[in-house]
């Protein structure tokens, strides 16, 4: 039996009215999520996810993706506030990268590792402190549903019907109960809330 030091997981990913992360288009059709991406209430809602997380969990894509943008946010003394300051904490973050393929981590502080996402977690659940960020890593987020291991989701639900593309929430996933811990809207409709798993 592992010994947990009490530590959270939580995920946070955007999704449409109808549920998808992206759009019929594939994992690169973000038209219906982007335009909400940059406003005060997403923005805001950026720094309540990271601030209090020690550890980024992510996929494949989303690592190669993030790298390829966040480090010269961090760097852009123009950039948003908010935007830096996330950027900075990804960069700084310990990285956990689940791959069946990559042979090197793509990233300074960062680690890549071959295992089923229960097992990474309940590794990384043993040992530091601070809560544990799937970091808008779909495959990763519907792997710890489907076993009821999220304790926290970050929601940004964008006002738009995507009409086709990959869905958060598959048939299948075992039954839980949320409670609204915070909501807020956007000037554009778009809502940001905050689910605590309730056990």
């Amino acid at each position: 039996m592992t010994n947990s030091t009490g530590r959270k997981v939580a995920a946070n990913i955007a999704l449409t009215l109808d549920g998808r992360y992206h759009g019929p288009g594939g994992p690169g059709d973000a038209d219906a999520i982007v335009p909400y991406a940059t406003t005060e209430v997403a923005r805001d809602h950026l720094t309540r996810i990271w601030e209090g997380a020690t550890t980024a969990l992510l996929g494949r894509l989303n690592a190669e993706g993030f790298l390829g943008f966040w480090p010269t946010v961090a760097e852009d003394e123009n950039a948003d506030p908010r935007d830096r300051g996330y950027a900075k904490w990804l960069v700084d973050t310990e990285k956990v990268v689940l791959s069946t393929t990559l042979t090197e981590a793509p990233w300074e502080r960062t680690r890549v590792v071959n295992a089923p996402a229960a097992d990474v977690v309940a590794e990384l659940k043993a040992t530091g402190e601070g809560y544990i960020l799937v970091n808008s890593s779909a495959s990763v987020i519907k792997a710890l549903l489907s076993v009821d291991l999220l304790d926290r989701l970050f929601l940004m639900i964008c006002p738009e019907i995507a009409g086709g593309g990959q869905r958060l929430f598959d048939d299948g996933l075992p039954s839980s109960k949320w409670k609204l811990t915070h909501q807020e809207t956007g000037e554009l409709g778009e809502i940001a809330m905050v689910y605590d798993r309730v056990r």
